[in-house]
């Protein structure tokens, strides 16, 4: 339905057209979230299709080649070590004026883009609101907690630090299985080069020569820090090497020595105790985007204001802990 404009040209957004918009949109805005974590999604692979859970994991057991005999067979016992993706089903009731969301659509990153370029300010505005949850979703992504009882997006799930420490206290992720690394001294701008180096030279030669990608290229390593970590490892880097031609720069995203590592800073895990050393291919977020269950809706029960509804399914897991796929950091922080 085409946008009413009243004679002094200021759009008035019934919500008779948010309503139908909604409805008619509701594929390319359930997508909306999961486009609002931006930039998070270059570091972590979206499985859709799960609602509640779904078991992943990896194929384990011994596949050795031998010198040829007929009468060999080897009877190990082989298996998958398997891990469960939880998503959690979330909503949202927000009450709002359409108005005053149309003005705040300018200047808006989320919907500036080519891809919005032509649409009906009336989807627009429906965009904007779903992408905003997408944004809260990636703010949490790292320090999220399941709460049941809670009514924010940090209670709807158990996040990439949650969980791991949950392995943690478990036993799971440790340092005598090779999954996990204790610095004995906190980071900052005089040794972070140095620690940096330390923490990546004890993961195991398998997670080293990962390679996240079914060609030669792939994607390397990521290490997922706190931006301040960043921050430190730059100024240690430019004041270690110096001035030169060759390192003469101040945004160094690579580990020194090993060029298949890059920092994947992260504004949610400011303050975190904890780094992880993975590959995208690792780190799931899972949600469903395929049922009938997770929608947007608009509806009218005020004079003035409109209710926008959304449900969605969202959460995060490791593919594998095991050392091979994952090196998780401790930082020492006092």
């Amino acid at each position: 339905m085409a946008d009413e404009l009243t004679p002094a040209g200021v759009v008035n957004i019934t919500p008779e057209q948010l309503a139908t918009s909604a409805a008619t949109n509701r594929k390319e805005l359930i997508k909306m979230p999961i486009l609002g974590l931006g930039p998070a999604l270059h570091y972590f692979t979206v499985r859709t299709g799960i609602r509640y859970s779904e078991t992943v994991g990896e194929l384990d057991g011994d596949f050795e080649l031998a010198p040829y005999d007929p009468y060999r067979v080897n009877r190990d016992n082989v298996s998958v070590k398997g891990r469960t993706l939880y998503t959690y089903f979330g909503d949202i009731v927000k009450e709002f004026d359409p108005n005053s969301v149309y003005k705040s659509i300018y200047g808006s990153s989320i919907v500036s883009g080519e891809g919005l370029k032509d649409v009906p300010i009336v989807l627009q505005v429906l965009s904007l609101m779903a992408a905003k949850i997408g944004k809260g979703l990636r703010l949490n992504l790292f320090n999220a907690v399941r709460n049941e009882k809670g009514n924010k997006t940090k209670d709807l799930f158990n996040g990439v630090d949650t969980v791991a420490k949950n392995e943690i206290t478990a036993g799971n992720i440790s340092v005598a299985k090779g999954n996990l690394f204790e610095f004995t001294d906190i980071i900052d701008s005089t040794n972070a080069v140095d620690l940096i180096s330390e923490f990546c030279r004890a993961a195991s030669d398998e997670l080293l020569e990962s390679n996240d990608g079914e060609d030669s290229k792939g994607d390397g390593l990521i290490l997922y820090v706190p931006r301040s970590i960043v921050y430190a490892y730059r100024d240690d880097y430019k004041a270690t090497t110096g001035h030169s031609p060759i390192y003469d720069k101040f945004n160094q995203m690579t580990v020194e020595g090993f060029d298949n590592i890059r920092f994947a800073p992260f504004s949610g895990k400011a303050g975190s105790d904890l780094i992880q050393l993975s590959t995208k291919k690792n780190m799931l977020i899972g949600t469903d985007q395929m049922g009938n269950l997770e929608k947007i809706t608009v509806e009218k029960h005020h004079a003035f204001l409109l209710q926008f509804i959304a449900t969605l399914f969202f959460g995060f897991d490791y593919e594998s802990i095991n050392p091979e796929r994952l090196l998780v950091g401790k930082l020492l922080t006092e």
